[in-house]
């Protein structure tokens, strides 16, 4: 499982506005029905309905909301750098600006669990999350994400 399996271009917000976590969460979604062609409204209940078992902001500034939904046919990321950094009710309590949105299939099983895994072990990376922070050019975000994908593929 590579990032690049997850991510296009396209599913990279290189500066999101947003003032919460709710409106993040929102934001996130929009976003996301252009990649999947889910409603909006879908993927942003089941962000919410994920919150409210304990919060995905884990720590160091980052956040990886994620949700299963039955509708869907692969995997699917959003990647969002903040202008701002936000309250996300992180474990670390501080705020958050990268956040990695991702949505599987209520089929997906294990394939859902080795994303997770793939995201938390590549945004654990402080250098990587320093360049991340470093730049607001989608294009140079994508390239970040998923060269590193296959670099730290042992790690």
């Amino acid at each position: 499982m590579e990032i690049s399996d997850l991510l296009t271009v396209e599913s990279v917000v290189p500066k999101l506005s947003v003032t919460s976590k709710k409106q993040a969460l929102q934001e996130l979604a929009k976003r996301a029905q252009a990649v999947t062609g889910l409603e909006e409204r879908r993927i942003f209940d089941t962000l919410l309905e994920r919150e409210r078992l304990g919060t995905t902001g884990v720590g160091n500034g980052i956040a990886i909301p994620h949700g299963k939904i039955a509708e869907l046919d692969g995997l699917y990321g959003v990647f969002a750098r903040l202008d701002k950094p936000i309250d996300f009710d992180s474990v670390d309590e501080q705020p958050v600006d990268l956040v990695f949105l991702l949505l599987a299939p209520e089929s997906a099983g294990a394939d859902h669990l080795k994303a997770l895994a793939r995201v938390s072990r590549l945004l654990r990376d402080q250098t990587v999350c320093a360049k991340l922070r470093g730049s607001d050019n989608a294009d140079a975000l994508f390239s970040l994400l998923t060269e590193n994908s296959t670099s730290n593929v042992a790690a």
